[in-house]
């Protein structure tokens, strides 16, 4: 009888072998239950904008989203292009998008301990064999040149998806990462817009104090003729000049302010602050014509979920932190890891490169955790903890952003309505100033009642402009607010629906 050739059915018997270890260690785990995570788990689930009502606060207006040409609408050619110079030159962004790179990176690097790996080696040793060891002859007592050249290739079998879920953490944080680096952009956007916006105020108010130290000497000149009539005394004479001496002051103290905020801008640029002062006064159309109605879009609240980078980084964070548990579940499994070593191996030159120096190794290497005193079990509660952490953070970001939202709403609402008060009370302080201005060249008048009028008037410009001013700046705040034109169906990031731990 021929006797069957068990060398051709090695691999096998390998697999066999293999295959008979994990059920056996499997089986090992399951019966002595030293390392298991029983009584660990989490239900917490990410809330939904349906937890948070908000429809009477953000009711549907049939308003569009913000686009990320957004500055465009309010009349200046010179915001949108500092915008762009700001995303493109600012050390803020640099280090956001290095984030990305550092990300993307941990990404590959969890995607190769997927697949199987191949090295190769090469050692050259030139060695005395001892004359009393148990090397034989003839090398016992000789010298003697060893060579060993192999490849080796493993392969870590991922039965229990330890690889392919912190393949898919690593994606995860990714994704956040970018959705983070969004949020980034598009609050150094609304931070440009704002002292933008800051450098107009400022022009705005310096105009007006201007204006007031004509009006100021205007008074002066008066009084001289009063006093030279014998109508006012050199009280009223210094008066005039101290009044229209501070005028001069703060127009003075606004221009310092103004090269301030340049050099501020410069800095949000990323540039020196020589590039502050090539900024031109900003040229924004008035109120009435520059500066959007505020129209809310429909299904705000279900859609800003995915128009705030924040609240989608979130949710990324909190899909990390999902995987991150299921890693380390993985762990108390058993781990199997596959390994090859073949090459060449031999003593000397003259049959180094001969089949008769052949050497393979090769067998699986099996690792189950069966005692480590809490360890596992410590980890997993730690990673449930980030988990419930994540979560949290997430339903908070929900939260502010849905506050963030309304705040801006009622804020402008409340500035219209007290702008078209605001007005009416200039135009009636501008006339009550001209008609003393007549009575006090006539000499009806005292002129304490004059500079009284002439502060009300001031006091009512100034108020209309800040006014002007902070309903523009409340524009922007809530452009912000509304996600800066950021569409996450169009961006890097793909939230799915909100899902719980394990």
């Amino acid at each position: 009888m021929r006797m069957p050739d068990f060398r051709r059915r090695k691999p096998v018997w390998i697999a066999r072998g293999v295959l008979f270890v994990v059920v056996a260690m499997a089986v090992v785990s399951d019966l002595t239950g030293c390392v298991n995570y029983a009584g660990i788990h989490d239900d917490r689930q990410i809330a939904g904008p349906a937890q948070y009502p908000a429809t009477h606060s953000l009711p549907d207006e049939h308003g569009q989203w913000p686009t990320l040409a957004w500055a465009d609408q309010f009349g200046d050619p010179q915001l949108p292009a500092l915008i762009g110079e700001a995303l493109r030159g600012s050390p803020t962004i640099d280090a956001a998008q290095a984030r990305i790179a550092k990300a993307n990176a941990y990404v590959g690097e969890a995607d190769a301990a997927r697949y199987p790996s191949i090295s190769g080696s090469y050692a050259w040793t030139r060695a005395r064999f001892s004359d009393n060891s148990l090397v034989p002859p003839p090398y016992r007592g000789s010298w003697q040149t060893l060579n060993n050249a192999f490849a080796h290739a493993s392969w870590d079998l991922d039965l229990w998806g330890k690889q392919r879920e912190g393949f898919r953490q690593a994606v995860s944080d990714e994704k956040a990462t970018e959705a983070e680096a969004d949020a980034v952009r598009i609050a150094l956007a609304a931070s440009v817009a704002s002292a933008y916006n800051q450098l107009a105020r400022l022009y705005a108010l310096h105009d007006i104090q201007a204006r007031e130290a004509g009006n100021r000497q205007d008074i002066g000149s008066v009084t001289e003729r009063r006093v030279r009539a014998g109508l006012d005394t050199d009280v009223e004479r210094q008066t005039a000049h101290g009044e229209t001496s501070t005028t001069l002051s703060t127009v003075s103290g606004l221009d310092g302010q103004i090269m301030a905020v340049r050099y501020q801008l410069a800095a949000l640029l990323g540039a020196g602050p020589d590039r502050g002062d090539r900024i031109a006064r900003p040229t924004f159309a008035g109120l009435d014509t520059g500066t959007p109605a505020m129209m809310l879009p429909d299904n705000l609240p279900a859609d800003l979920v995915s128009r705030r980078p924040d609240i989608v980084a979130a949710y990324w964070q909190v899909d990390a932190a999902l995987h991150g548990v299921k890693v380390t579940k993985a762990e108390f499994y058993p781990d199997i890891n596959l390994s090859v070593d073949a090459g060449l191996s031999a003593v000397g030159w003259g049959r180094f490169l001969t089949t008769s120096s052949r050497q393979v190794i090769a067998g699986p290497a099996i690792h189950l955790p069966i005692f480590d005193a809490g360890a596992l079990r410590a980890q997993l509660k730690g990673d449930y903890a980030d988990f419930d952490g994540a979560v949290a953070h997430y339903d908070r970001t929900l939260i502010d952003a849905l506050s963030d939202v309304a705040s801006q709403v009622a804020r402008i609402r409340a500035a219209d309505k007290q702008l078209v008060d605001a007005r009416q009370a200039l135009d009636a302080q501008t006339t009550a100033y001209r008609l003393a201005l007549i009575r006090y060249r006539a000499g009806l008048i005292e002129q304490l009642t004059l500079l009284r009028a002439d502060d009300n008037r001031l006091a009512a410009e100034v108020a209309v402009v800040n006014l002007e001013m902070d309903r523009r700046d409340m524009q922007i705040a809530l452009i912000h607010a509304l996600g800066g034109g950021f569409d996450n169906a169009t961006a890097h990031t793909d939230t799915q629906a909100p899902r719980s731990a394990p």
